[in-house]
């Protein structure tokens, strides 16, 4: 048993592997950030030499998907609140360009509103932007008010706002559902669109996703995601639907898409 001095100012007792641990974390947070960087390399290179192959990636794979999510949350933080993402990838001007003045449009899972605001303000449409999340549309209608759109709290799966309208959007929706051709075929029903506007990750964005899937560590990038496509699986989901891709791309691991009813 040892007893220790906790920054509170507390005295804890602990057994020696927590002082050992109590000991290493106060000394590491005495270090520089680039000192800290160069332990941390070298005590990864040091484990990684020390495991077999398939171990050794799986630890590797395991700290790469806890480095992207503080990434994320760091992103989001450096931008003032709308990660870096949307002035990067420019995947807004993929949505802007293909609406005309006056569309009306719905933006399923609209989030804090960047992509809704671009969307009237840019292409001058009229916009119903719908979340889930109720603190998401409170930042949206803060952030991105705009005269020409709405923003409304909703579940999509339950409740799809009435139609009709020119434009469906769903950026990075699709992968969160169950049973999505049978959505989509609901959201053509009930919203009467010429046009849904789509963009999904994809799976074959880089080696190391199958891999990891292969090695049995978590692949997808969000942990939520019921999939992430192949080229094929797209086209294949969206034929169920009763839809036909009219144009599509691949940019940034992603597929931006425009599908359309079949007449």
């Amino acid at each position: 048993m040892a007893i220790i001095l906790s920054r509170a100012g507390h005295f804890i007792v602990c057994g020696t592997r927590e002082l050992i641990k109590h000991i290493l974390i106060r000394g590491m947070l005495c270090l520089s950030t680039r000192h800290l960087e160069l332990l941390i390399n070298r005590l990864v290179t040091w484990r990684v030499a020390a495991l077999p192959a398939d171990e050794a990636l799986r630890f590797l794979f395991r700290l790469d998907s806890a480095l992207y999510r503080l990434e994320g949350q760091k992103a989001i933080e450096y931008e003032g609140g709308v990660h870096t993402k949307h002035r990067h990838t420019g995947y807004h001007d993929f949505f802007v360009s293909r609406i005309r003045r006056d569309e009306r449009v719905l933006d399923i899972g609209c989030g804090v509103g960047a992509v809704a605001y671009d969307v009237a303000e840019k292409a001058g449409a009229h916009v119903v932007g719908i979340d889930l999340d109720p603190n998401n549309i409170a930042k949206a209608r803060n952030r991105y008010s705009h005269p020409r759109v709405e923003y409304r709290v909703g579940n999509v799966l339950e409740d799809v706002v009435a139609g009709p309208f020119d434009v469906v959007i769903l950026s990075n929706i699709l992968e969160h559902l169950p049973e999505r051709p049978a959505f989509l075929r609901h959201l053509i029903e009930v919203t009467q669109p010429s046009r849904i506007f789509i963009r999904v990750p994809l799976f074959e964005r880089d080696w190391r996703v199958p891999l990891k899937q292969e090695l049995g560590v978590e692949w997808r990038l969000d942990s939520t995601h019921k999939t992430e496509y192949t080229l094929e699986s797209f086209n294949e989901e969206i034929a169920t639907a009763g839809l036909a891709v009219s144009y599509k791309e691949v940019r940034w691991g992603e597929i931006w898409a425009e599908v359309v009813p079949h007449e």
